[in-house]
C-alpha cells in the first residue's frame, strides 16, 4: 500500500469543530473512503490547539496527514469512516 497515493476531494473539507475533527472524502484507485482527522494529530503536527483554523491547518500537514490516513485505512479498508489519529503517525 505504500505505493498507493489519497487524492482529497477538496470540496468535501470540513472542520466539525462540534467533533473535534476535519472530515474529507479522498479517492485511491477509483475508490473513495470518508476520513475523519482528529484534531489532536494536528496538534501533534503543529503544536497548536486549532482554534477556527482546522483546515488550515490540514492544507499546512497535508502530506503528513495523507501518510497517516493510509496507515489508518491499511487497518481495514472497508471501515466506512477512518479516524485518523496521532497514533496513526510514524
Amino acid at each position: 500500500m505504500a505505493d498507493d497515493a489519497l487524492t482529497v476531494i477538496q470540496d468535501t473539507l470540513e472542520d466539525n469543530a462540534a467533533e473535534r475533527q476535519v472530515e474529507f472524502v479522498a479517492e485511491m484507485d477509483g475508490e473513495e473512503y470518508q476520513f475523519a482527522v482528529q484534531y489532536d494529530l494536528l496538534e501533534a503536527l503543529s503544536g497548536d490547539v486549532p482554534d477556527g483554523d482546522a483546515i488550515e491547518m490540514f492544507d499546512r500537514y497535508s502530506d503528513d496527514i495523507l501518510e497517516a490516513a493510509l496507515t489508518a485505512l491499511g487497518r481495514d479498508m472497508k471501515q466506512s469512516l477512518v479516524v485518523v489519529s496521532e497514533n496513526d503517525l510514524d
